[in-house]
């Protein structure tokens, strides 16, 4: 039994042209007009597909395939929100490849034990709502689902109001549910399956994770009339906060890396000393004791530069999420799947954040990675092959038929 790969191709350009670039990529951000366009498009296939589809408090999308009566669900899927100027493989291939799975069962009328459930998770990425996996989050028990509601973009929208805007703020109770296991295919985001000539990733877990916000407070002033000397410039600090973070990676070493990925200035003109800067840190390793030796060591960097052009500054390291090992039943039928497959593969560690991350809370959870051309993602240039994406999908179906119980 095998997916239909020209079906799946054409889903996948298909979704991918609501909000596509003109360079090839996608901006389709979490809860905006081009993400309700998404999510009804996959509704529509899913309910053409013979889905049940139910929306949760959180705006999570479930399309359930029955199987025996009281059996808990084998749930595939990933998100559909993209980052801004992204690539059209990231999230929704894993939610597309759930849905090919689902089709080919119905193509061969394969009865399973277990219901097999699509799941669309809302504002996976974080660009626009923060913390990201922010759905599958709440659905853990992990984030508060006030808090969740209570999340702003860039421009004070608040996450529940643009769910009820946009008609997904469900009535189903966001919370844990009965899980045989849960599958997430998704395209590394990393060169090593590329270099290794490899089409097929096991995913063995998922790195510990770390999100820091610093706010640094200067002085505004004109950039013609005030001295250097009496100058307390916010960019100055954070430009050396930015260095620092750097070389925090640089010194502890191994596989830490961090980034600095966001930073917005004010007054943010030609003419006038930076009175206010705000910046993201970024930091993940394999080990949560490397995290644990680097936090510490972000805070000595962030208030030396601070000290040094007399400027104050708040840092808060709002989101932390720890290594996430992956349930080894789960890895192992994912193993079996991909070497059924015929194809090259080998056991890797993720390097991003997935709402598989939060999904191993809830149940035996497991994930498939296909590779990424020159290891690039969140950008239009983003790109898997599609006969690396067929045996991905095969092997996610592979997989879902042996824990769903094919009967």
């Amino acid at each position: 039994m095998k997916i239909d790969r020209k079906r799946l191709e054409h889903s996948i350009e298909e979704l991918g042209r609501i909000g596509a670039t003109e360079r090839g990529g996608l901006t389709r951000l979490a809860l905006s007009d081009e993400d309700k366009r998404g999510r009804d498009l996959l509704v529509r296939w899913m309910r053409e597909a013979g889905l049940r589809v139910t929306v949760d408090q959180m705006g999570n999308i479930f399309g359930e395939r029955p199987g025996e009566p009281g059996r808990p669900a084998l749930m595939m899927g990933s998100h559909a929100d993209s980052v801004p100027t992204g690539g059209k493989y990231d999230g929704q291939l894993g939610v597309l490849c759930a849905l090919e799975t689902i089709r080919t069962l119905n193509d061969h009328r394969v009865r399973t034990r277990h219901p097999v459930t699509l799941v669309v998770f809302t504002n996976e990425e974080g660009a626009r709502f923060q913390p990201a996996m922010i759905a599958s989050g709440v659905m853990a028990g992990k984030i508060a689902l006030e808090d969740a509601y209570n999340a702003r973009d860039k421009d004070g929208l608040r996450l529940v109001d643009e769910l009820e805007r946009i008609g997904y703020l469900g009535a189903e109770p966001c919370v844990p549910r009965p899980l045989r296991a849960y599958l997430e295919l998704h395209i590394e985001q990393g060169p090593f399956l590329e270099e290794e000539g490899l089409a097929i990733g096991v995913v063995e877990g998922i790195v510990a994770i770390s999100w820091s916000r610093l706010t640094i407070h200067g002085v505004q002033d004109h950039a013609g009339p005030t001295p250097m000397r009496i100058r307390h410039d916010a960019l100055v600090a954070a430009a050396d906060v930015v260095s620092g973070v750097r070389t925090i990676a640089r010194e502890i070493g191994g596989e830490l890396v961090t980034t600095v990925g966001n930073l917005t200035v004010s007054p943010n003109i030609v003419n006038a000393i930076p009175g206010k800067v705000t910046l993201s840190i970024d930091m993940r390793d394999p080990q949560d004791a490397t995290l644990d030796r680097a936090l510490p060591r972000l805070d000595r960097v962030v208030r030396e530069a601070c000290e040094r052009e007399g400027v104050r500054y708040e840092l808060e390291h709002y989101w932390r999420v720890p290594r996430t090992p992956f349930d080894r039943e789960v890895v192992a039928a994912i193993e079996r799947a991909a070497r059924a497959t015929g194809a090259g593969y080998r056991r890797i560690l993720s390097g991003a954040g997935h709402d598989a991350q939060y999904m191993a809370a809830i149940g035996p959870t497991g994930m498939v990675f296909v590779p990424s051309r020159d290891g690039r993602s969140h950008c239009e240039e983003e790109f898997t092959p599609m006969d690396d994406i067929e045996h991905g999908a095969n092997t996610l179906l592979g997989a879902a038929l042996e824990l769903a119980g094919a009967l």
